[in-house]
């Protein structure tokens, strides 16, 4: 048998009713709120909050929200007026008993009515995304053919360009040397050696040379070269860190995580079927989604995150930018599902990611906030502050968030979301 509660406070004005049901020391996540237009009820076990409203609200503009061990509602009144009082009373059983079943029966159509419309517009989304990208991918095709035909055009006169040079250096050479030999026979140097001609036609004959009838003279040769050694040297890999405090373990773990995430692809996807094979990676949707984002349509992008993420769901890039694309469009609860994947896949935590990290921080934190779940989002503040310290807007948006915590006025607006990806 459930504990009533009996201890709740209630107001009014002539549009509004507000109610605070206490949650008896219980944790947010246990609480259970069902309401309807003319029944309100909250569940926290062992404890039962019940109420048969006196008069019938508007159930669309009303809110309940679940902060400092209280629940609050929030509710508009159909009617303009003061309530006599707030519930229905010396009702009988039946009545009672028939106003939860007309509340479980309207829900259970406003939720099927919810699905209905959510599944008519994604397929709507769907299609007019399909339709935009593959309008952009015409585009994008045209733009890299006449990029390609121009740095081809370009490539090809730098190359003539260079053989030009090298072939005016190679006579220029040459001109040297010959300059050099005509100095060394007019002039000999103690360096040189000198060998009589005999000597040196004997050794162009073993050769298949012929002789030179002046055997006499002398053949003059410059000295040998002298011999040595060449020593190579390779930088070994440096870590920012003293030894002692190195993470070259976890870098080399990060990286290696990253190699067999590029290469866990699957390109079994009906919707890239008509793209060109360089088309299907993930890497160059990744890119589509951001220039969508760029501009505005975040939708597109969204579809776009989605097939890249079809191809390779270990890509924490494609989760965080489909997060901030959320934000935009208020989808808060799937913001925060991207943001805590992304965060998931950005182990361990290394200099390499920590720019990720970060913004992945932010936008979970954000998303908490527009929810109203201050506390939540200080802990993903915290959490960036972590990575970088002295960024002084998350360092002011932190202190706004525990000004609101500590019941200052709920006007949080994130300014330091990154506008891009």
């Amino acid at each position: 048998m459930p504990l009533m509660v009996q201890d709740y406070s209630w107001t009014q004005s002539e549009s509004m009713i507000y109610i605070s049901v206490p949650l008896k020391g219980k944790k947010a996540g246990n609480v259970d709120i069902f309401a309807t237009d003319e029944y309100l009820k909250v569940n926290f076990p062992p404890f039962l909050f019940e109420i048969f409203l006196f008069e019938p609200i508007d159930d669309d503009k009303s809110v309940a929200k679940i902060g400092d061990g209280v629940v609050i509602f929030s509710l508009h009144k159909k009617s303009v007026g003061l309530w006599e009082q707030l519930s229905l009373k010396n009702g009988d059983k039946e009545k009672f008993k028939e106003i939860r079943e007309r509340a479980v029966l309207k829900a259970q159509e406003k939720s099927a009515a919810d699905a209905k419309a959510k599944a008519v517009r994604k397929q709507e989304e769907k299609k007019y995304a399909l339709q935009r990208m593959m309008q952009l991918e015409d585009e994008q095709r045209e733009r890299i053919r006449k990029i390609k035909d121009e740095e081809r055009e370009k490539v090809t006169a730098e190359m003539e360009a260079w053989k030009m040079k090298q072939k005016q250096e190679a006579e220029k050479t040459k001109a040297q040397e010959r300059q050099m030999m005509d100095e060394e026979n007019k002039q000999r140097k103690p360096n040189q050696i000198s060998v009589p001609r005999s000597t040196y036609n004997k050794d162009m004959a073993k050769h298949g040379f012929q002789k030179r009838p002046d055997e006499h003279k002398q053949v003059i040769l410059p000295a040998p070269r002298c011999s040595g050694n060449i020593k190579v040297h390779f930088t070994p890999r440096v870590f920012p860190t003293a030894l002692r405090e190195s993470r070259v373990a976890e870098e080399e773990e990060w990286l290696k995580k990253q190699t067999e995430a590029r290469r866990a692809c699957s390109t079994d996807i009906p919707e890239l079927k008509d793209l060109k094979e360089e088309e299907r990676n993930p890497d160059w949707l990744k890119e589509k989604g951001n220039k969508l984002f760029a501009t505005g349509n975040y939708l597109a992008a969204v579809n776009a995150y989605n097939l890249a993420i079809e191809l390779n769901r270990n890509i924490p890039a494609l989760y965080s930018n489909r997060a901030a694309c959320h934000l935009k469009l208020r989808n808060l609860h799937k913001a925060i599902e991207d943001s805590s994947k992304a965060l998931s896949l950005l182990t361990p935590a290394v200099d390499n990611n920590a720019e990720a990290r970060l913004k992945a921080h932010l936008r979970r934190g954000t998303a908490f906030c527009e929810l109203e779940l201050y506390t939540e989002g200080l802990q993903d503040y915290q959490s960036a502050l972590k990575i970088n310290p002295h960024n002084e807007a998350i360092q002011a948006d932190a202190q706004k968030i525990r000004h609101i915590i500590q019941g200052g006025p709920s006007d949080f607006h994130e300014e330091n979301e990154d506008q891009g990806i």
